[in-house]
């Protein structure tokens, strides 16, 4: 699998609703970060569901390389200049 491109330097925060779904882009592609807007059509990536439990912030990854996906686990502060 090729690597995603990295869209932002640091997590975005969301307002999520319970209850609710949310489709993070792994591509790194969509005009709509963090969430997918179909930028991966003809890739090998795919956007990953997040199922929002409570209401409130979360902090989704925008450098696509967290291990924690789709929410940010500080990644971010390891990507070379």
């Amino acid at each position: 699998m090729s690597d995603p491109v990295v869209a932002g330097r640091v997590p975005m925060p969301v307002e999520v609703e319970a209850g609710k779904s949310y489709w993070w882009c792994r591509c790194g592609l969509s005009k709509n970060q963090p969430f997918c807007d179909g930028a991966h059509k003809g890739s090998e990536f795919t956007p990953l569901k997040y199922d929002a439990e409570t209401s409130g912030k979360v902090w989704f990854c925008a450098c696509k390389q967290t291990g924690r996906a789709p929410l940010c686990d500080g990644a971010h502060k390891k990507l070379p200049a």
